[in-house]
């Protein structure tokens, strides 16, 4: 077990793949900070008072600054950008209001809590680390979805851009690109999820990758080389097989 020295503090940290990692961690030794726009969820989902909680909004730059700020006095070393999230329903003609609501929580958010976890660290001159949650979708305009693949592929290439601007800070960027894991996040798909991962393997797998500070984790690993190879395609390839019935999710 590592030392209670350790903090990590993840947005998005009380449902889904955020929740299981608050848990993995607090069992691993880490001193853990989460939030979410509602308490609700944490005492849904966690309950564990030696967590701490802070009801914060990442698309409210002052609201997640404080938040991490209010952590960060007993120190940081890992932020998890967990906080997203997808369309409840795919369809040709997208809504509009949830593609504005898609982009500002899945990359504005991510960049807000970055922001506030960089100013620690340069202040501190520590060799902290960000972590990122982006999405196999980032690889591949997909039909029904796409505020949330442009959501992705900015946050690829946003942590990408970090990693090498940061090193010379000792400031390390890891960003995790996951197919399918069985969250609330998934429940409304009406689509196949190839390779669909239980959260508590892949919060595991996801830790792992963070302290071997990976600079892009893809996983499932053979759904992400076929993803990869898919967007290696000429375009009007893919566009003829991701436009058949069984992949053209706005078709479910």
């Amino acid at each position: 077990m590592l030392s209670l020295n350790k903090s990590v503090f993840i947005t998005g940290g009380t449902s889904g793949i955020g929740a299981q990692m608050a848990m993995d961690y607090f069992a691993k030794g880490y001193r853990v900070g989460v939030c979410s726009r509602h308490r609700s969820t944490f005492d849904k989902n966690i309950s564990n008072e030696k967590i701490s909680f802070y009801e914060a909004d990442v698309t409210d730059k002052e609201s997640i600054n404080t938040a991490i700020a209010d952590f960060s006095k007993f120190g940081l070393d890992i932020i998890v950008a967990s906080a997203g999230r997808g369309y409840k329903n795919k369809s040709a003609i997208p809504n509009f209001d949830d593609c504005r609501d898609i982009i500002n929580l899945n990359l504005i958010g991510t960049i807000n809590t970055f922001e506030a976890a960089i100013k620690y660290f340069a202040k501190e001159k520590i060799s902290g680390q960000l972590v990122g949650i982006s999405s196999l979708a980032a690889f591949n305009g997909l039909p029904g979805a796409p505020a949330y693949s442009a959501s992705k592929m900015g946050l690829v290439q946003y942590c990408e851009s970090l990693s090498l601007s940061l090193a010379s800070l000792n400031i390390s960027v890891t960003c995790i690109c996951p197919g399918f894991i069985n969250t609330p996040l998934v429940k409304t798909n009406r689509h196949p999820m190839p390779f669909l991962t239980e959260v508590d393997v892949a919060s595991k797998k996801f830790i792992d990758a963070i302290e071997k500070e990976k600079k892009l984790f893809v996983y499932p690993k053979l759904f992400g080389f076929i993803t990869l190879i898919i967007g290696r395609l000429p375009r009007f390839i893919f566009r003829f097989i991701i436009k058949r019935s069984k992949l053209n999710y706005t078709k479910s």
